[in-house]
């Protein structure tokens, strides 16, 4: 399931000259999406094709209800002039203790996108809830933290990365108990470099390779297993 971040009243960030979040990562979604139905292995549904917005909440119903085996949301930060200069690639998983104070303005951020429409989602579940979606997410954030591990490694052959490239927040689309998830920031649209790199064609098609890359090698063993268990049939 691939994420595009934003869509409708909801923009995101805005480029140096004007350039909208929610562009951008469409069209760098729609280039893995394409990648990936093409090796004929997988099927991808996004859970935004067009520029509509979806609530934070029904991103991640859709992804179980579709019984995703991935969620990969897809983003791009800015940084306010105040707070200085930041450039390159950062891919987060799910921690209600951010990993920095970045990572905790982030995804205060992005978890207030559904108040833009109007329709606050972000109660938080009673105590027992809590417990049991614990329990549930534990498997899960072992295969989402070895996703955003080989993405790293496959985004340094193309990509800019942020100083510190793997990064933890509690944001709300990650938040899926059973489906391994991770939200990629490909880079900076308040850094002039990184913004050139964002709405260059050769640039994300390259990086959008190099994540295909990064779900071949997370679904390889999955993928070989299921093949023995059908010889053995």
């Amino acid at each position: 399931m691939l994420d595009p971040g934003h869509g409708g009243i909801d923009t995101g960030t805005h480029g140096l000259d004007g350039e909208l979040e929610k562009d951008i990562v469409l069209s760098f979604a729609s280039e893995i999406r394409d990648r990936l139905e093409k090796s004929g292995k997988y099927r991808v549904l996004m859970t935004r094709s067009d520029d509509t917005f979806i609530a934070l909440n029904d991103r991640v119903r859709f992804a179980r209800s579709h019984g995703a085996a991935l969620f990969v949301s897809i983003h791009a930060d800015a940084l306010p002039k105040k707070e200085g200069q930041a450039e390159g690639a950062t891919v987060y998983t799910l921690s209600e203790h951010a990993s920095d104070a970045e990572a905790a303005r982030l995804a205060d951020d992005e978890n207030k996108a559904d108040v833009i429409a109007g329709v606050d989602l972000t109660a938080e579940p009673d105590d027992v809830a809590n417990i049991l979606v614990d329990l549930a997410q534990r498997e899960t954030k072992t295969f989402s933290l070895q996703f955003a591990h080989s993405s790293v490694k496959e985004f340094k052959t193309v990509a800019r990365l942020h100083k510190r490239p793997l990064k933890s927040a509690g944001f709300v689309v990650l938040k899926a108990p059973d489906v391994p998830s991770v939200l990629i920031e490909l880079g900076y649209m308040s850094n002039r470099g990184d913004l050139n790199h964002l709405v260059d064609a050769e640039w994300r098609g390259k990086t959008a390779a190099a994540l295909a890359h990064a779900v071949d090698d997370f679904f390889a063993p999955r993928l070989a297993g299921a093949a023995a268990m059908g010889q053995r049939r």
